[in-house]
């Protein structure tokens, strides 16, 4: 936790009391989301909740009526997402998350455009993470499997270095045994201490890895705990996990 102004404390990253939409409708109706450093937070809900529209606002992409975004003790709510990549997000979006006329590590390449060190090293740090995108790595990415080019999009992420990865829906479309390695990576990356938010399709399984889970309903917080209380909660396995 960190001091900010007036003496009170703020997680690593929240949107705090985030009302918002497009155009006259509000989707976020004052959800919180919080997620420490190093930690993996998940939302999730039913359809038409409001889970990517409440990403998109901690990433800059909604302007908030209403609440602000923190990020390592400071208001970032008036930064442009661009402004945001710099002071450490990457955000992976559901679709359209590779250029897929170009080879898989000309997509990684692209991922440190804002880098003006030797990025080699990161790279062979998304190889080691993703060894099939090494084997592939001279191959257009459009040419992949939708597994294979979620692992691109992942990887030229990481190559921003970020202190936070916002994961829009990961394992959508892909197979199961696909999904648990993407998982398995998303773990393997919060223990280097960077800080995970995504929102998930597959709730169950995206919360057994959590530390902490929001599910939201309409917009707004219907619970909040750690991955392994909602798991436990029976309203929350009989309503949004099937039973």
């Amino acid at each position: 936790m960190r001091e900010v102004p007036g003496g009170s404390t703020t997680p690593f990253l929240i949107g705090r009391a985030m009302t918002g939409g497009y155009g006259g409708a509000d989707i976020l109706n004052g959800c919180t989301i919080a997620v420490e450093k190093g930690e993996i937070a998940v939302i999730v809900g039913p359809n038409g909740a409001g889970k990517s529209t409440a990403m998109k606002a901690v990433f800059g992409m909604l302007r908030l009526r209403e609440g602000s975004v923190w990020l390592a003790g400071e208001d970032i709510s008036r930064l442009q997402p661009q402004e945001r990549v710099a002071k450490g997000m990457a955000f992976v979006p559901q679709t359209e998350n590779v250029f897929t006329s170009m080879t898989v590590e000309e997509n990684l390449e692209m991922g440190a455009f804002l880098r003006r060190d030797d990025f080699r090293p990161t790279m062979e740090q998304v190889y080691a993470l993703f060894p099939i995108l090494k084997q592939k790595r001279r191959q257009a990415a459009g040419e992949l499997s939708g597994g294979q080019r979620q692992q691109v999009a992942f990887g030229r992420a990481l190559m921003t270095e970020p202190s936070v990865l916002l994961l829009d829906e990961p394992t959508a479309g892909v197979s199961p045994i696909v999904m648990d390695e993407l998982f398995d990576r998303i773990i393997d990356v919060a223990r280097t201490g960077v800080t995970v938010l995504m929102v998930e399709q597959n709730a169950r399984q995206a919360l057994e890895i959590a530390n902490r889970g929001y599910v939201l309903v309409q917009g707004a917080n219907r619970f909040t705990g750690t991955g392994a209380e909602l798991l436990a909660n029976p309203e929350v396995r009989s309503t949004f996990l099937g039973g």
